[in-house]
């Protein structure tokens, strides 16, 4: 008797926010998800096959984002909509470490919660990962892209444009990871990828993005890249300054040195 073949597991998207201060972008950010989610198609996929959730992890924000949360949690249900909130501002990422723990999904979107990156794009991404061209079971990440394509940014003076361009070049030239835009934090990952990676990662903060990325390439996973338009915040002020620069900086002479 032949032996019974093992079921495919059905695929399921979690989508981790990180949160402090988002309160006002939250309701809309979160509503864009659903309807990214519950379209008749993702680019090419019927969406009626698709499942998601949404992990939040709200780091103590003072102008009662978690309350929002809460609401959000009632009108979408806590199938969708997961709170894992922390008790203080922890770092970008431990708050991925975090949700991860708590995500149920074959694969994983982290994004933020400001707009910077629009929902619009998981469906490319989604689209992305099933190419051939990555493996078998297509790519193991899909990474967004300001810099390649049609990708661009929006909102930004030019000192911060240049700010974001030299990062990249800088990180490009010494780490030479393969990809067009190392400090973007758009992302699909395959869960199975995002545990091992994140494993490996010794950042917390600004640098864990790059570092990420350049640990996937060393241990020889797929990566594709998706164009996206990314747009300055909403609402709120920007949390990037003068220390997560030279935080940044380091973190690539530090990744030179050990990948």
């Amino acid at each position: 008797m032949a032996p019974a073949k093992k079921l495919a597991q059905k695929e399921k998207y979690s989508v981790i926010i990180p949160t402090y201060n988002e309160r006002r972008n939250l309701p809309i950010i979160t509503w864009l998800l659903a309807r990214t989610f519950t379209d008749k198609y993702i680019g090419h996929l019927p969406t009626g096959k698709l499942d998601w959730e949404l992990i939040i992890v709200d780091d103590a924000s003072p102008d009662g984002t978690l309350a929002v949360a809460q609401q959000l949690q009632k009108v979408y249900t806590s199938k969708r909509i997961v709170l894992k909130p922390r008790a203080g501002k922890l770092g970008l990422g431990t708050a991925y470490v975090h949700g991860l723990k708590f995500a149920t999904g074959t694969f994983v979107v982290i994004m933020d919660a400001d707009f910077s990156h629009h929902p619009k794009f998981i469906a490319d991404m989604i689209g992305v990962q099933k190419d051939k061209r990555g493996g078998v079971d297509g790519y193991d990440i899909v990474t967004g892209t300001r810099y390649a394509g049609q990708g661009g940014v929006y909102g930004w003076d030019l000192k911060r444009k240049l700010v974001s361009r030299g990062a990249n070049l800088f990180a490009d030239t010494v780490l030479r990871p393969g990809v067009s835009d190392l400090t973007g934090s758009f992302r699909l990952y395959r869960r199975a990828v995002l545990e091992q990676v994140i494993a490996e990662t010794e950042s917390k903060g600004y640098t864990f993005q790059m570092e990420m990325m350049v640990r996937a390439k060393a241990m020889g996973y797929s990566v594709a890249e998706v164009p996206i338009t990314f747009v300055d915040r909403v609402y709120g002020e920007s949390k990037l300054g003068g220390d997560e620069i030279v935080e940044y900086a380091k973190g690539v002479l530090g990744l030179w040195l050990k990948v």
